[in-house]
């Protein structure tokens, strides 16, 4: 084995170097990179792969059940801690066969990793030893490639910071700046920014590392950088607009924070643009979910989207305006105190009237009651206040004033 591990560490080329270990191996053999993409595969025997592995060959990552599975079982965590190969069970229902993986490292760095499917025989003592030593030499060889794609993307960084800053005042000077730094904008973007709160700091590399994972398997081409304790991701698409880029943010976002559910995070979703010059603009519309968030509270946010806040955006603003002239709701405080005193519910049953527009049916089965039920709340609302529903104008404000009062509780 010794002439093999010298041969290997006189190579500079990965899949030179896949091809040896899988001959030596007699097995399947599959290197990745730091994010899980794709750099060489090789089988011995051409029709050993397993579903996983062909998945992974064809999309040239790790499709998103294997994301989920792997997180799921520990196996990522394990991967970013064990300095030595370990053995991965076979998990048929994904279709993975048995593997050993090892952590490619080099200065304290994860570069890649190297899968070797384990087919009978299995890996012995000795070809364990061998696969460490060889992820050493992977490891260097990767790190010194990754120096030049560092500086670059370091550059790229710079560039978009500079964007959402305002640094450049016409389109041609963005463009300029984007051509230096090799910065290709798709024809349409959608920027996703996630942002953590200062006693939330501890979470953010988790998160980041999280979020990176799960960009590599989109279909669509990202870009990310940081600000501080936010993470910014742009998803493009050169197809012609669509549901689908959405849908595949929105899906982004719901699968990153169900990792998270006893942490805040807050998340912001902009419209979909066409063109550069409304990338700042697309940023603020992020930010403005968040802030709209971090007011009313995460719970409180009927999507992450921009487009759906609708009069949500506004609130903040009112409520200073409210404090301002020392405004109250006197009706509203009028059913706040029946509801304490009597354990009623009509707060809520005006409110989730309201935003069905004064629709009995739709109201009722949300709030799980019969429609006469609804009608007799609606008339004690009626009796003890001077509410009516014949204004669009004055049911916006009624509605607007509950979710105040909901925020200053």
């Amino acid at each position: 084995m010794k002439p093999l591990l010298e041969k290997i560490f006189t190579l500079s080329d990965i899949d030179e170097i896949a091809d040896l270990i899988s001959n030596h191996l007699k097995k399947p053999i599959i290197i990745e990179d730091h994010q899980f993409s794709l750099l060489a595969y090789n089988s011995f025997y051409i029709d050993r792969f397993d579903e996983v592995n062909k998945l992974t060959i064809f999309a040239k990552r790790w499709p998103i059940s294997i994301v989920e599975k792997f997180f799921d079982e520990g196996i990522v965590d394990q991967l970013k801690t064990s300095s030595k190969p370990f053995r991965v069970k076979e998990m048929k229902e994904i279709g993975l066969n048995q593997r050993v993986v090892v952590s490619a490292k080099y200065k304290g760095t994860i570069l890649g990793y190297i899968w070797i499917q384990e087919t009978a025989p299995l890996l012995t003592d000795k070809e364990f030893a061998f696969i460490h030593e060889v992820s050493s030499h992977i490891a260097k060889l990767l790190y010194e490639n990754n120096q030049n794609k560092l500086k670059k993307s370091q550059e790229k960084d710079i560039f978009f910071k500079k964007v959402i800053g305002d640094f450049y005042q016409t389109e041609k000077q963005m463009k300029s700046a984007a051509a230096n730094v090799n910065v290709k904008f798709p024809k349409f973007f959608i920027l996703n920014v996630f942002s953590v709160p200062q006693e939330n700091e501890h979470i953010f590399n988790d998160l980041l590392d999280r979020i990176i994972l799960y960009l590599n398997t989109l279909k669509y081409p990202t870009h990310l950088f940081t600000d501080h304790l936010k993470i910014i991701v742009l998803i493009g698409s050169d197809l012609a607009p669509s549901r689908e880029l959405t849908e595949s943010t929105k899906n982004l976002t719901s699968l990153i924070l169900d990792h998270f559910p006893e942490q805040t995070i807050y998340s912001g979703i902009s419209n979909e643009h066409s063109s550069v010059l409304k990338l700042k603009h697309s940023y603020l519309e992020a930010l403005e979910v968040i802030k709209t968030g971090k007011f009313l509270g995460l719970g409180k946010l009927p999507s992450f989207e921009y487009k759906n806040l609708g009069i949500l955006r506004y609130l903040e603003t009112i409520s200073s305006y409210h404090t301002k002239l020392n405004y109250t709701n006197s009706d509203l405080l009028i059913l706040k105190q029946k509801d304490e005193e009597s354990q009623t519910s009509l707060i809520e049953t005006l409110e989730l009237f309201l935003l069905n527009n004064c629709r009995l049916k739709p109201s009722a089965e949300q709030l799980y009651i019969h429609t006469n039920t609804l009608k007799y709340r609606l008339n004690q609302i009626a009796e003890l206040t001077s509410i009516q529903f014949d204004s669009f104008l004055m049911n916006c404000q009624l509605y607007i004033d509950i979710q105040l009062m909901k925020t200053d509780e």
